[in-house]
C-alpha cells in the first residue's frame, strides 16, 4: 500500500522514471519503464536488483554487448497473423537486423551462467529453446539483400525480368539521348536541362514554345509553364513494356515476400517473445546504466522491516551536483526493532526534508528493482506500505488548510499503519497554535510506537524530543550544525536532539539585539536553557571531534615510525647475524689452515731431525703466513671536513654518518629540504653538518653519474622504457611490472608512459586503470589512437 496516490510525484521518482527512458535506445525498452510498480515481493525484487547489478557489471567490464538494432516490430508481425498477408521488404530487412541481435545477445551469454546467472536465465526463459533463429536469418537473408531489397536471385522468373527490364531501359536510354542531342541542336532545350522522370517514366524537358515540334506525349509542365516534359513518340512502346515488365517484376517480388512470410508464420509466437527479450534488456542495461551515473550499488537485501544505510545519497540532487562539481553529503541512517522511530530535530534549511526524501526515494527505488546511491555495505529491507506526508497539501477544491490536510494524512496513517509500514512525515504538528500542535503530536506519536511501524519524523518540536528520549521504540537525532559559524553541515547524528538556533540565526541575519534579548525573556528560563545546552553540547562535541582527529593523525604517524623503526631493526639484526655467521666461517677456515701449517711444520722437522737450516726456512714460512692473516688496521678519517656557522638556503651539506652531499633550497621551522642530485628532500637541521663548497665539488666530481644511494640516475635513464607491455601476463606479475615503471617515471621527470594490456574483455584494461589512480601523480588516462592500439592501450599522462 502506497500514500499518497502522488507518492512518485513527490519523493522525485517521475524523474527517476525520465532518466532510464533517456538511457534506453528503443521503443521496446520505454515501454517497460512505464510498467515499473512498486513491490514488496522479497524474490522478485532481489532478482530484478541483481539482474541490473549483474548489467552493471556486463557495462563496466565488456565492449562487445550489442547496443545496436533494438527494433519493434509487433505491429508489423501483427499484422502477418492471416494467411495472405506479407511483411513488405523494409520490414524484412528490420527483422533480420533486430533479429540479429537477438543471436548476438544468446551468443553473449552462452557460457557465462557462473558470472551472470539471472540474465542468463532471463535469456532461456525468454526465446524459445525450439527457435531456430538461424534458420529464420538464412531464409531472410537469402531472399533480402544488405540494401533491404529482393535480391535479383531470389527467383529464376525475377532474375530474368530484371535482366530484360535494364535492357529495354538502355535502348530506351540510348534512343532518348539521340532526341534529346538532336532537340538541343535545334534550340527546343534550355541551358542545363537533362533527361528526366515523369510519372516513371523518362522524358525529355523542352521549352514550352517548342512542344509542339517533337512528336510524342506531354507528361506534365514546370510550375512556371515555360517547360514540358515530353515522352517522344520513338520510345514510347519501349516505355509501355518497360512499364509491363516492371508490373510483372512487383507481382513475383510480392509472391517471393509472401512465401518468406508463409515461412515465418508458424514461428511468430515464439518470435514475439523473443522481441520480449529485446525490450527487457534495453530496460535493464538503461537502469544499469543509471546506476553508473549515480554511482548506485546492490547492498544486502534482507526480508526483513529495517533500515541500516551508510553513505546513502539522494540520486538527484546526487546528479545536480555533480553537473556544478559540488560534493553530495552522505547520510548514514538505522532504523530496526529497539529504534523504530527516529526524531529528527536541527535548524531551518538544515537538510530534513532531504534527508527524508533521500531515506523515501531510495527505498521506493529499491523495491521497484533499481540499484540504489549508497554503500554496498548497507543492509536493505523490505516495506509492505510506504506513507510519506511531505510538503503544503492544502486542497483549495476541499477547502482544506494546511494543518487540516496534515491531519486527513495522520488519520490515514492511524488506520493502516502497522510492524510492515515505514512512514515519513516532514514538519510534524506544524500548521497550528505550537502548544496544541505539539500536544496533538505526541499523542499521534504514543500511537506511532504502539503500531511498531518503522518511521521518520521531522520536528522542532522540544516536548518530542523528550518523549523520544524517555521512551522505548524512539531515537533522537539532529541535523549538525555549525553552532560557532552559525552554518548547517547537513550531516544526520543519530542519538541526540537539535537545536533550531533561531535566535542565533536571527541575529546573524541582522536582527537588532534588543529584539533578540527580548525573545529570549519571552521564551522562558527552560526552553532557553534547553537550547543553550544543546548548543555547548555541539561546540564541545566539535573540539573534541578536533582533537581526536588531531590524535588519530598523530597516531598514525607514530605506528608509521614505528613501523618504519621494526623494520631498519630487524635489517640491522639480520645483516648483524650475517656478518658474524661470515666471520665465524672465515675464522674457521684461517683456524683449519693454521693448523694443517703448523703439523706440517712438525713433521717436516721430524722428518729432517731437526737440521737448522730446515727448521729455520718452516719457522720463516709460517711467520710469513701469519702476516697474511693478520687484519689490517684502518684508519678512519672523515672524508669532508666540517665547516662552521649557520646553515642557510644555498649551504652546502652532508647528513651526519653519512658522505652524501647536497644544497640546502629551503628552510622551514627545524626541517631544512635539501637537492641531493635529481633528488629533494626533507631532513631535520640537527642531523646536518655544513661543509664548504669546495668539498661540494670534490664530491660532485667524484660521483659525476649523480649516483643517489647506490643508484646509478645516468644509467636508469638511458635505460628507461616508457612502453610497457603486459599482454599474456598475471595480474600479479602484471601490477608489479607497472609498479616498477610508474616508480621510475616519476623518479626520473617523465610526463608520459604507455601501457600495452590489449583489448580481450576488457579486464585487464579496468584493472590497470583502476590501479593508476591511486598514483596522485597520474593527470589524465586516454586510449591510445586506433591505428595504434585504441582500446588496447592505455596512455599515461604524468604530472
Amino acid at each position: 500500500m502506497l500514500y499518497p496516490n502522488n507518492i512518485e510525484k513527490k519523493l522525485g521518482f517521475d524523474t527517476i522514471r525520465a532518466f532510464v527512458k533517456e538511457r534506453c535506445v528503443s521503443l521496446l525498452g520505454q515501454a517497460f519503464v512505464d510498467k515499473i510498480r512498486f513491490s514488496d515481493n522479497y524474490e522478485l525484487v532481489k532478482k530484478l536488483i541483481g539482474q541490473t547489478a549483474e548489467f552493471k557489471l556486463i557495462l563496466q567490464i565488456h565492449s562487445s554487448f550489442p547496443e545496436q538494432n533494438y527494433i519493434d516490430l509487433s505491429e508489423e508481425l501483427q499484422s502477418i497473423v492471416k494467411e495472405g498477408t506479407y511483411l513488405a521488404e523494409e520490414v524484412f530487412f528490420d527483422l533480420k537486423l533486430s533479429l540479429n541481435t537477438i543471436v548476438q545477445i544468446q551468443d553473449f551469454f552462452d557460457g557465462k551462467e557462473e558470472r551472470y546467472p539471472l540474465l542468463v536465465d532471463m535469456v532461456k526463459q525468454t526465446v524459445a529453446e525450439d527457435l531456430d533463429l538461424y534458420d529464420i536469418l538464412s531464409q531472410i537473408e537469402g531472399v533480402i539483400d544488405e540494401r533491404g531489397q529482393v535480391r535479383d536471385n531470389a527467383s529464376r522468373d525475377l532474375y530474368d525480368l530484371r535482366r530484360k527490364i535494364v535492357a529495354e531501359q538502355n535502348a530506351v536510354r540510348k534512343t532518348l539521348e539521340r532526341i534529346y542531342k538532336n532537340a538541343r541542336n535545334s534550340g527546343w532545350i534550355g541551358e542545363e536541362m537533362t533527361l528526366t522522370v515523369r510519372n516513371g517514366r523518362l522524358v525529355i524537358p523542352l521549352l514550352a514554345e517548342h512542344k509542339r515540334k517533337m512528336k510524342g506525349i506531354v507528361h506534365d509542365e514546370s510550375s512556371t509553364g515555360q517547360m514540358a516534359f515530353v515522352e517522344p513518340a520513338d520510345v514510347l512502346e519501349a516505355n509501355n513494356e518497360i512499364r509491363d515488365l516492371e508490373i510483372k517484376e512487383r507481382r513475383e517480388v510480392i509472391r517471393i515476400l509472401k512465401a518468406l512470410t508463409a515461412e515465418i508464420r508458424p514461428n511468430l509466437p515464439e518470435i514475439k517473445k523473443a522481441y520480449f527479450l529485446l525490450g527487457l534488456v534495453d530496460f535493464i542495461r538503461a537502469k544499469a546504466r543509471l546506476a553508473i551515473d549515480l554511482d548506485a550499488t546492490a547492498p544486502l537485501l534482507v526480508n526483513e522491516k529495517i533500515i541500516e544505510w551508510s553513505r546513502a545519497k539522494h540520486p538527484i540532487l546526487f546528479l545536480a551536483h555533480q553537473k556544478l562539481g559540488k560534493e553530495t553529503v552522505p547520510l548514514n541512517v538505522e532504523l530496526n526493532d529497539k529504534n523504530r522511530i527516529l526524531i529528527v530535530s536541527g535548524p531551518n534549511a538544515g537538510g530534513k526534508s532531504v534527508m527524508l526524501k533521500t531515506i523515501g526515494l531510495n527505498q521506493y527505488m529499491a523495491q521497484c528493482g533499481f540499484l540504489v546511491s549508497m554503500s554496498p555495505d548497507s543492509k536493505l529491507g523490505m516495506f509492505g506500505h510506504l506513507f510519506i506526508d511531505i510538503g503544503d497539501e492544502q486542497s483549495i477544491e476541499n477547502d482544506l488548510s494546511t494543518y487540516s490536510s496534515h491531519l486527513t494524512n495522520m488519520n490515514f496513517f492511524l488506520s493502516h499503519m502497522n510492524k510492515r509500514t515505514l512512514f515519513l512525515i516532514d514538519e510534524f504538528g506544524t500548521g497550528t497554535e505550537p502548544n496544541l500542535g505539539g500536544a496533538i503530536a505526541e499523542a499521534l506519536l504514543e500511537n506511532f510506537v504502539k503500531s511498531k511501524a518503522k518511521g521518520v519524523i521531522n520536528t522542532h518540536y522540544t516536548n518530542l524530543k523528550i518523549f523520544a528520549d524517555k521512551n522505548e521504540g524512539l531515537i533522537n537525532g539532529a541535523m549538525k550544525f555549525n553552532a560557532e559559524q552559525l552554518e548547517p553541515l547537513y550531516e544526520l547524528e543519530l542519538g541526540k536532539p537539535g537545536s533550531s538556533f533561531a535566535i542565533e540565526v536571527a541575529g546573524k541575519i541582522g536582527l537588532p539585539s534588543y529584539i533578540t534579548k527580548r525573545a529570549q525573556k519571552k521564551l522562558g528560563t527552560q526552553q532557553v536553557d534547553f537550547e543553550k545546552m544543546l548548543k555547548e553540547l555541539e561546540i564541545e562535541k566539535k573540539v573534541y571531534a578536533d582533537k581526536n582527529a588531531q590524535f588519530n593523525e598523530q597516531n598514525q604517524l607514530l605506528k608509521k615510525k614505528l613501523d618504519q623503526y621494526n623494520g631498519l631493526k630487524e635489517f640491522l639484526d639480520n645483516e648483524q647475524k650475517r656478518i658474524l655467521n661470515d666471520a665465524k666461517k672465515e675464522a674457521k677456515r684461517l683456524l683449519d689452515e693454521s693448523n694443517k701449517k703448523i703439523e706440517n711444520a712438525i713433521r717436516a722437522i721430524k722428518e729432517s731431525g731437526a737440521e737448522k737450516e730446515k727448521t729455520k726456512e718452516i719457522r720463516e714460512e709460517l711467520a710469513t703466513f701469519e702476516k697474511e692473516i693478520k687484519p689490517e688496521k684502518i684508519e678512519e678519517k672523515p672524508k669532508w671536513k666540517k665547516e662552521e656557522g649557520v646553515i642557510e638556503v644555498g649551504s652546502f651539506v652532508k647528513v651526519k654518518g653519512q658522505e652524501t652531499i647536497g644544497e640546502v633550497l629551503s628552510l622551514k621551522g627545524k626541517d631544512a629540504e635539501v637537492a641531493i642530485g635529481q633528488l629533494k628532500t626533507k631532513i631535520k637541521l640537527n642531523r646536518l653538518e655544513k661543509v664548504s663548497r669546495k668539498a661540494f665539488k670534490a664530491a660532485t666530481k667524484e660521483s659525476p653519474t649523480k649516483k643517489l644511494g647506490g643508484l646509478d640516475m645516468t644509467e636508469k635513464m638511458s635505460n628507461f622504457n616508457f612502453n610497457l607491455d603486459i599482454r599474456g601476463k598475471r595480474v600479479e606479475e602484471a601490477m608489479s611490472e607497472l609498479d616498477n615503471l610508474m616508480d621510475d617515471a616519476i623518479m626520473l621527470g617523465h610526463s608520459e608512459v604507455r601501457v600495452v594490456h590489449g583489448k580481450g574483455d576488457g579486464i585487464l584494461r579496468n584493472l590497470v586503470r583502476t590501479h593508476l589512480k591511486t598514483y596522485k601523480q597520474v593527470s589524465k588516462l586516454n586510449d591510445e589512437h586506433a591505428d595504434r592500439g585504441g582500446h588496447g592501450v592505455t596512455i599515461v599522462k604524468l604530472s
